[in-house]
């Protein structure tokens, strides 16, 4: 054989073992040394939360380069139809943002999302994480998200500044409320700041209110066909929420949650709803002439939801991925992100040292109150419900018709089999 030749063969049979090598790592598959993970935490408190997370990764894990997957908006109003998208086009992060509850429905599970049922065994998580929130968690008889925190939906923060120089303390009902709007009002102070841009904040205010004035059970059973949506309770509550519009900052509409809570920063407003994420972003604001209180007539209940973290059939990095969840889960992980994320501990056995004021008293509350969902925040209804409740009460705040929104949500009731 000459020496082309050889060379030839040489070089045929290199190119075979190249193709073969190739043949056994599946398109879309192919492993790399890198973790992407997807999430809308982009600005203040969130992301200096979710950056101290992935320095624990780090520490661990030198050599692995975290892609941080980001889509801006708040509730991941825009980052969910993204996330959609690129898991039903076979492209999925190897790992997501989640709320716990009845939000993974929207991924079809049992097709796109690895069970972790594994690793909670593994990782003794049913015993550091609570019963309440465990429950919430399993969908079809199997985890499918590791969470880092849990957070409060029902908190009503206040400028301290404006309420001492006006003599006023936080109102614990709604008449109370409507008293200390009318005293703010009379002075030119915005009574109420809110931010309806993204279209999920009105919906998050009037679950809040719902809660006020149905209680614990009577707000549950919304999601469970006992309380129909009907009910006089309900009517109530829209003629709260309408009355609550009449106070609020007229640019709501252009505004997000963020921008509203800046009001109370600089001191043009004196009451804000809004979850304890608002405390993270106080706090990456350096602003600590705040005050919080529950929602008026909320005491003892606490609006909860959880972030947790999935993990997508078909990840790129399988290893990577699974090292992340335990970090996610662990300890170390969880005191470094929830004290700048504003939220407490999925686990139970945080130091609540490491955590200000506030949070401590969100750990009391968690611990002694009775427990609802929330269904903006994904816990409490399939998220095609939870996305039609949102627009009901996007159209309310703008129409008014009290009649028209209780019919509405009363028909998004039946038609997700839940209402007769």
């Amino acid at each position: 054989m000459s020496r082309r030749n050889r060379w030839l063969t040489i070089l045929s049979l290199l190119a075979i073992a190249v193709l073969l090598m190739t043949a056994c790592v599946p398109a879309g598959k192919k492993a790399t040394n890198k973790l992407e993970m997807f999430s809308w935490w982009t600005a203040g408190g969130e992301a200096d939360g979710l950056n101290a997370m992935y320095d624990i990764y780090k520490k661990a894990y030198p050599s692995v380069e975290i892609v941080n997957a980001t889509v801006a908006g708040g509730a991941g109003t825009n980052a969910k139809a993204v996330l959609s998208t690129r898991i039903t086009g076979g492209d999925p992060p190897d790992s997501f943002q989640l709320h716990a509850g009845l939000e993974v429905e929207k991924y079809d599970p049992a097709k796109y999302l690895q069970p972790l049922d594994s690793i909670y065994t593994a990782e003794g998580w049913d015993k550091v994480f609570p019963k309440d929130l465990i429950s919430l968690l399993k969908y079809q008889d199997h985890f499918w998200g590791v969470p880092v925190n849990i957070h409060r939906a029902n908190v009503m923060w206040y400028s301290k500044d404006v309420f001492d120089k006006n003599g006023l303390t936080p109102p614990t009902t709604w008449d109370e409320f409507f008293k200390v709007a009318d005293a703010l009002k009379a002075k030119g102070i915005v009574p109420l700041v809110i931010g309806t841009k993204e279209g999920w904040e009105a919906g998050h205010t009037f679950e809040t209110i719902l809660i006020s004035v149905l209680g614990a059970d009577g707000y549950k059973g919304l999601w469970t066909g006992k309380t129909q949506w009907t009910d006089p309770k309900v009517t109530q509550a829209l003629e709260t929420f309408k009355k609550v519009m009449t106070y609020v900052n007229t640019d709501y509409s252009a505004l997000t949650w963020s921008d509203a809570a800046q009001y109370l920063v600089d001191g043009k407003g004196a009451m804000h709803i809004m979850g304890d994420w608002t405390d993270g972003w106080f706090t990456s604001k350096n602003f600590k002439g705040y005050g919080w209180a529950p929602v008026p007539g909320t005491k003892g209940i606490f609006d909860a939801l959880s972030d947790s973290f999935a993990a997508a059939k078909g990840a790129k990095n399988q290893a990577n991925l699974e090292s992340w969840l335990k970090v996610a889960g662990s300890k170390a992980g969880q005191e470094a992100f929830n004290p700048k994320k504003g939220s407490i501990c999925a686990r139970t056995d945080c130091d609540p040292k490491l955590f200000n004021t506030y949070l401590q008293s969100a750990m009391q509350d968690w611990a002694k109150d009775a427990i609802v969902p929330s269904v903006v925040h994904g816990a409490a209804a399939v998220e095609k419900w939870a996305t039609v409740y949102k627009d009901i009460l996007t159209t309310f705040i703008t129409k008014g018709d009290v009649k028209a929104a209780q019919d509405a949500l009363q028909q998004a009731c039946k038609d997700n089999g839940v209402c007769k």
